[in-house]
């Protein structure tokens, strides 16, 4: 199977597509100047407790409070709390050290927010979900330091082992080699990959997750609540790290930067995959080049088309998601009811599989099968769907079909589910149901051009426009591309980008910036105005001929 990586670096976001096969499998979106993400630590303070919650809000800068719950300060938060409160109390005495620290012990697992926390205290807490609708970051006091095959996690004494490691002579070799390196006073949690990695490579990973928070104690004292004291290096290299896998054969990048930095990356972790980062650097959108684009507006309606007429019909809430499984065209199948219903349900569930990980969807998913009548294929399709969920790296739980034939699925909610609107807004009437007539699209095009090539002075550009307005502009021999090239003289070019509505445009400069000419108004209005006169201009040459 080839897998590859597609990153789309935009002025506003970043996406990453991993594909199978050309198949698109995960799609991941981050928004470059998104202020919360999983991971940030942040010098917080707490704002008011909540006692009938047993939790508390805390001020970590965002216009709504975070959310702080008991169970999430950690068993070791004595040991914490008083190694805070030498950090932070005197920021001229020397700076504490967790391996000097004696570790107190365990607060109550049963105990009150009240026992613990005191309106304006000061704390380190880290993002554990990011903000979702209308509720703020989820917090924990727990604080975690992930790398690529461990977790550092300070004052603890705990070694965790991934449960994907299935082998029990594996398991006890890394538990001893992890428990002769680890500092004093850091428990470790062992990552998945970190599977036949020997002792220098883990040695030097924990000596860089320690430095981290070596840095992130000297921040804390400086900084004044709140505040962030630590970010990942790069958000493209934080995604990259949870989903990179030695099995990749290319990741393709559209920006210099950002390869740069994966193919640092990528050298550090794997050193004979650093040939793999290519810089895609053709004029086409990469999503497009790569077939991404057209996989997203069919994967992530309200139904998707998955084999032979059968589709899936997705409605979401906050909390809960219902996913029905119909047989369409496939009850035309010459194979009995309940063996077409079985094929229906199993190839469901390989799409559902997918669609969980491609909209990264969490929280409770119900899905209503075709009912079968017979036990054993009940069976078979609950176990077929826990197969295809190995692989998601997502904690899940799946519960056997219910006697209605429903299937109910749990999976982990860290961040917002993705969700993409593939119905198009028409960019003329923004849904009044009444646009400028199309056929003077090319009128509009063609101002637009010569505002930029002879208003602005701009010459080298590339103007993208909807694949089906593309192909009508360099239409037959002597097209209207060719004469706007004539005429105007330019080095721009005109090229299609089907992530744009029907009469959507967009100008990309030659350093890769966006040209802003929506909020031409004055231009629009002048143009159609000359739009019109000449379309009436036409009208009346016509009737004068016929005359």
């Amino acid at each position: 199977m080839k897998s590859e990586l597609i990153v789309d670096v935009q002025p506003q976001e970043i996406s990453i597509a991993l594909t199978e096969d050309g198949r698109l499998m995960s799609l991941q979106k981050e928004s470059r100047n998104q202020a919360y993400a999983v991971g940030d630590i942040y010098l917080a303070k707490v704002k008011k407790l909540m006692p009938g919650l047993n939790a508390a809000f805390v001020n970590v800068g965002y216009e709504k409070d975070a959310f702080l719950h008991y169970l999430d300060l950690g068993p070791h938060f004595s040991s914490y709390s008083e190694f805070l409160h030498q950090l932070l109390d005197d920021p001229k005495a020397p700076m504490p050290q967790v391996q000097k620290l004696k570790l107190l012990p365990d607060i109550d697992k049963h105990g009150t927010v009240a026992q613990q926390l005191t309106a304006g205290q000061q704390l380190l807490v880290q993002i554990v979900k990011e903000p979702i609708s209308s509720k703020g970051p989820r917090l924990t006091t727990e604080i975690a330091f992930t790398g690529r095959f461990l977790v550092l996690i300070p004052f603890s004494q705990k070694i965790s082992i991934s449960q994907k490691i299935k082998s029990t002579s594996e398991k006890l070799r890394l538990r001893h080699l992890v428990e002769s390196i680890r500092p004093k006073n850091f428990g470790v949690i062992i990552r998945t990959s970190a599977e036949g990695k020997s002792a220098p490579e883990l040695y030097n990973e924990i000596q860089t997750l320690r430095q981290c928070w070596e840095d992130t104690l000297v921040k804390a004292r400086r900084s004044e609540a709140p505040a962030l004291i630590f970010e990942e290096e790069s958000r493209i290299v934080g995604v990259l790290r949870d989903i990179f896998s030695p099995s990749f054969e290319s990741i393709h990048v559209n920006a210099a930067e950002a390869f740069a930095q994966i193919q640092k990356y990528v050298s550090l972790i794997a050193p004979e995959k650093k040939d793999i980062v290519k810089l895609y650097t053709k004029d086409t959108p990469i999503f497009d080049f790569f077939n991404i684009t057209k996989q997203i507006k069919s994967s992530f309606g309200k139904t998707v088309s998955f084999k032979s007429g059968a589709y899936l019909i997705i409605e979401s809430t906050e909390a809960l998601h219902v996913i029905d499984v119909n047989s369409g065209n496939r009850s035309k199948a010459g194979n009995d009811q309940e063996t077409n219903a079985l094929e229906v349900n199993l190839r469901a569930a390989d799409e559902i599989a997918r669609q969980l990980r491609l909209r990264d969807m969490g929280g409770i998913i119900v899905i209503d099968f075709i009912d079968m009548n017979k036990a054993e294929h009940r069976q078979e399709l609950y176990e077929h769907m826990k197969q295809v969920m190995a692989g998601d790296r997502a904690r899940h739980n799946i519960l056997p079909l219910s006697k209605f034939g429903l299937m109910q699925i749990t999976r982990q909610r860290v961040r917002p589910a993705l969700d993409i609107t593939t119905a198009e807004t028409c960019p003329s009437c923004f849904g009044k149901g009444e646009v400028q007539p199309s056929l003077l699209f090319t009128d509009t095009l063609h101002e637009k051009l010569i505002y930029l090539v002879n208003h602005l002075g701009v010459k080298n550009f590339i103007l993208y426009v909807h694949p089906f307005v593309d192909a009508y502009i360099k239409k037959g021999i002597i097209s209207l591309y060719r004469k706007w090239k004539l005429e105007l003289g330019g080095k721009f070019k005109v090229l299609p980008d089907q992530s744009l509505a029907y009469l959507q445009y967009r100008v990309i400069d030659s350093n890769h910036n966006e040209i802003d000419l929506q909020e031409e108004k004055d231009l629009d209005k002048t143009s159609q105005t000359k739009s019109k006169s000449k379309a009436n201009n036409r009208v009346k040459q016509a009737v004068t001929a016929d005359d």
